[in-house]
């Protein structure tokens, strides 16, 4: 029988099934170093996720395999586990677990969440958010010096329209900045107004930055990411532990240290002892909330921004946008390995066209299905001569993550 505990978190027991898992084979961090972990960086965890509606991220065989996807709480769960029931546009709702203490941060990391992703409400106002938030993106290419530019400008955007600016690393590629605001806009004008912040990011730096929806139309700028302010959008909190082999976490900062700040500085390893030293660089966030009306009024002196495609009537055509790229796609798939290992076999088809493609060139997306993150891969040869271009070949792997799924469940 798998090892067990029951650990004592402010009064409530939560039982720890196998501790001694390992979740980060490299850096050799197990599932009870991961709950000292947050149990050590609480107050800034939960000022983060709590009270918040969130999707349950597990990592069931440890970060080395795709993470699963859960909105619904599990129906066996302590009394002390809040939910909070979300409904979408689909006519779907699910009713999302709601963290209110250590406790609860104990209890969703037995389940296999390595990072946390609340939605931008309270439970109490499922329907106005209150915070507007900007992932800053990073096309391949682009250094961590010119992201940490973009965060400069997106923070002038940000103070000249009435919003405090809150700088955390996503401890992934990119960088994140969060703005309170007061909770009286619905998501699609919050959505709106995210958008706005990144074309006016865009217009200040057009070389460094862009607002540009379609991918293969970036460049190596960072994509000023405006769709995270979506209603079933989330994003991973601060001081959420990311799935990387270092174990490197979501790092709230003051803005005097993004000019020199690494990403790579902020692990598992040493964040507790930096938020012990020198405290939580948020702690007064939720005193500076703001309102999104300057935004509103920017976005009405800009006009419409460009659209996505919408399904094509009764005419015959596919109703998907043909992009104004040469685009190919190589495949699809399960996880990010067998993406790149079909991208490998590419190559190796096409070894001249490869070699003059650049890193920007390369198109692999993570992809949402109903309930995990599947792979697209794309190729652009837009760097590659017309007469020498590869032609759109059948798929080296063709994964759907919509087999056997109907109406919010999949098909026994």
């Amino acid at each position: 029988m798998a090892e067990a505990v029951s650990l004592e978190v402010g009064g409530r027991q939560v039982p720890i099934s196998n501790p001694s898992k390992v979740v980060f084979p490299d850096a050799g961090v197990t599932k009870r170093q991961l709950i000292d972990y947050y149990l050590a960086v609480a107050d800034g965890a939960l000022r983060g996720v709590a009270d918040r509606p969130m999707i349950l991220k597990r990592f069931v065989k440890g970060i080395s395999q795709e993470a699963i996807f859960q909105k619904r709480a599990p129906e066996k769960r302590p009394d002390w586990i809040e939910v909070a029931e979300l409904k979408y546009a689909s006519g779907t709702s699910a009713k999302e677990a709601v963290l209110t203490d250590a406790a609860g941060l104990v209890w969703a990391v037995n389940l296999g969440c390595v990072d946390l992703n609340p939605h931008p409400v309270r439970a109490a106002d499922l329907d106005h958010p209150d915070e507007l938030r900007i992932d800053l993106d990073p096309m391949p290419g682009v250094e961590w010096e010119q992201i940490l530019a973009v965060a400069q400008v997106a923070r002038e955007v940000l103070d000249d329209h009435g919003l405090t600016a809150w700088p955390k690393t996503s401890g992934s590629r990119g960088f994140h900045i969060y703005a309170r605001i007061h909770p009286h806009w619905p998501f699609r004008q919050l959505r709106l107004a995210a958008e706005t912040v990144a074309r006016a990011v865009e217009q200040r730096a057009p070389h460094l930055a862009t607002a540009r929806w379609w991918k293969e139309e970036r460049g190596e700028r960072v994509f000023v990411d405006f769709n995270q302010n979506a209603k079933d959008r989330t994003v991973a909190s601060a001081y959420s532990v990311r799935a990387t082999p270092d174990a490197r976490v979501s790092t709230p900062l003051h803005w005097a240290e993004v000019p020199g700040c690494r990403a790579e500085a902020f692990t598992i390893a040493t964040v507790p002892a930096r938020l012990a030293d020198i405290g939580d660089p948020w702690e007064g966030m939720d005193d500076a909330p703001g309102g999104l009306e300057p935004l509103l009024a920017l976005a009405q002196k800009f006009g419409p921004a460009e659209k996505r495609a919408k399904p094509a009537k009764a005419s015959g055509g596919t109703g998907r946008r043909v992009s104004q790229m040469p685009l190919i796609e190589v495949a699809r798939t399960k996880t990010r390995d067998e993406a790149l290992a079909a991208l490998d076999v590419w190559r190796a088809r096409h070894p001249a066209a490869a070699d003059l493609l650049a890193p920007v060139d390369v198109l692999v997306d993570g992809m949402r299905g109903p309930s995990s993150i599947w792979y697209r891969v794309r190729v652009n040869l837009q760097h590659v001569p017309e007469d020498q271009r590869p032609p759109q070949e059948p798929l080296i792997a063709d994964y759907s993550p919509w087999v056997g799924y109907t109406g919010g469940q999949f098909r026994r």
